[in-house]
């Protein structure tokens, strides 16, 4: 059964800094890629950034890029997202997903678009 186990939110000073660490079982996912959304109370889900499998092309949203930086680790089947300078406007719930398409460099931007979730951690940034 594949498990994915987001932790590291929490609450935070805007400015200060938090990484989020999601930790697979039950499955390897060095070959795939994964992401980072979030969801805030009243809105979508949104990509906030994604890693191919071999880390080698990374996307970012707007609003977080020079900020947050995603990262993986396949020898031990995790995804990160170090997070600075933080506003209260990324305050929401953090999800980690993946998609499972063998080692695509494609670009999967919307959460249909994954396959397999964690349960999500959250973030609050209070200003």
């Amino acid at each position: 059964q594949v498990q994915l186990v987001e932790s590291g939110g929490g609450l935070v000073q805007a400015g200060g800094s938090l990484r989020l660490s999601c930790a697979a079982s039950g499955r390897t996912f060095s070959n795939y890629a994964m992401g980072w959304f979030r969801q805030a109370p009243g809105k979508e889900r949104e990509l906030v950034a994604v890693i191919s499998w071999n880390g080698g092309l990374r996307y970012y949203t707007d609003s977080v890029k020079g900020r947050f930086t995603i990262s993986r680790d396949n020898a031990k089947n995790t995804v990160s997202l170090q997070m600075n300078s933080l506003k209260p406007e990324d305050t929401a719930v953090y999800y980690c997903a993946v998609r499972d398409t063998y080692r695509s460099t494609s670009y999967y931007d919307s959460a249909p678009k994954y396959d397999y979730w964690g349960q999500g951690t959250q973030v609050t940034v209070s200003s």
